[in-house]
């Protein structure tokens, strides 16, 4: 009975924030994650103390990459990075993993099948293609041929709780007799089976708008990079906020890309430093971005 009653209060509570300020409340619900390789200076030596201080400056969620061979983080077992989180308040719904064996060498899929175990220890949703090198992107038909191999790769990870998406740079964008990477993969991939990870610098950096591209497939960029460009030097990065991007506009379409989760990135050019960095961005999307 007293569990019943705790229930209609806490709701009540809760239709009455709704009902005074709905979109304060709405804007709470978001969370700041960060891709962990923005960090990866620091990780690899201490990886506790740095998803301590992500968590203490305002982060919910991580993003993942570093998975060795040995099925560990930075020298921590996936069992040992997940209390980790929970001991900070912190979540991982995404990770970025490579398959090579599977998507590149005509692999079985045990590969992505481990990487598979690894997430879901982590709690992750999503299973995340990140790069390819060179070698990999010489032709519109190497891109076809990694289409089917991504579909493929994605059964395997629904079969395993997972959703398979792919996180861009600006290669993709490449013309390639009138086609780009990026068309091919958008186009030839499931749209249910692979999501969209959409790194804004790059796609800013290719000199286009991301806009335009969730124009074309509205609904399918689960994921963003939240990524700055610094005004003086494109090939540099800085704070989010005080660069160039269009940043308003973008979150402004945020319903039409059908984003679920912010991820900050940033790869140089940190001021003051690491921390005051990570901070700084998470502040000013929290402020300024979410509406």
């Amino acid at each position: 009975m007293n569990t019943r009653r705790n229930f209609i209060k806490q709701s009540s509570l809760l239709g009455a924030g709704l009902f005074t300020n709905p979109d304060e409340f709405f804007k709470k619900q978001k969370k700041v994650g960060i891709q962990l390789y923005t960090l990866r200076e620091l990780v690899a030596k201490d990886p506790k103390s740095v998803f301590e201080n992500i968590a203490s400056s305002g982060y919910k969620e991580v993003e993942m990459f570093g998975l060795g061979a040995d099925g560990n983080f930075f020298g921590l077992t996936p069992a040992e990075v997940k209390n980790i989180f929970k001991a900070n308040g912190l979540k991982s719904p995404s990770g970025h993993y490579m398959p090579s064996k599977f998507l590149f060498e005509n692999g079985n899929g045990d590969d992505v099948k481990m990487i598979c175990d690894a997430a879901n220890v982590l709690g992750n949703k999503y299973f995340i293609i990140p790069w390819l090198s060179p070698e990999q992107r010489k032709n519109i038909e190497q891109y076809k041929a990694l289409a089917e191999r991504i579909n493929k790769a994605a059964v395997i990870c629904k079969q395993n709780g997972l959703q398979m998406a792919y996180h861009n740079h600006d290669f993709e964008f490449d013309n390639f007799n009138g086609e780009t990477g990026y068309d091919v993969l958008m186009n030839n991939t499931d749209k249910e089976l692979v999501k969209l990870e959409l790194d804004l610098y790059w796609v800013v950096r290719a000199g286009l708008n991301p806009v335009d591209l969730f124009k074309k497939q509205p609904g399918r960029f689960h994921l963003w990079h939240v990524k700055d460009m610094n005004k003086a030097d494109k090939t540099h990065n800085t704070e989010v906020g005080n660069g160039s991007v269009d940043f308003k506009n973008i979150f402004a379409n945020a319903k039409l890309s059908g984003v679920k989760h912010y991820l900050i990135e940033q790869e140089n050019n940190y001021q003051p430093d690491f921390y005051g960095s990570i901070k700084a961005s998470c502040n000013y999307v929290k402020s300024s971005l979410f509406k």
